[in-house]
């Protein structure tokens, strides 16, 4: 399974980005799908989750509001629509595929399948 990240960008506060992850290469042994970011000098965090079966997003308190994931099932792509951009919102965004022992959405190390990252950069 083969992921590819797009979208990222530079943008000023209180813009909007989407962000598409590009799903390709065989069937995903899971429903759970999420994107992460990583800040400079920062672990990777969880900031949105979808399940891709019946499409219940869930996200992190930071993002709840602003940002939205959805997912296309004919296109093989998930999506992260980012509005009112901060720039602590600055970081490189990576989606993810679970697989057999991936449960908890938020939990990056239980994510077998992984994109490139793409950046985003939010200027103040």
């Amino acid at each position: 399974v083969q992921l590819q990240a797009s979208g990222g960008g530079l943008v000023q506060a209180w813009g909007s980005l989407r962000l598409a992850c590009a799903v390709s290469g065989g069937t995903l042994s899971s429903d759970i799908m999420g994107w992460f970011r990583q800040a400079p000098g920062k672990e990777r965090k969880f900031v949105a989750g979808i399940n891709w079966r019946n499409g219940i997003p869930n996200y992190a308190d930071s993002v709840k509001g602003r940002f939205t994931t959805s997912r296309d099932g004919f296109k093989n792509t998930m999506y992260l629509q980012m509005n009112s951009l901060k720039p602590e919102d600055t970081a490189v965004y990576s989606c993810a595929a679970g697989g057999v022992y991936t449960h908890n959405y938020d939990m990056d190390n239980e994510y077998p399948y992984w994109g490139q990252g793409t950046l985003v950069t939010v200027s103040s």
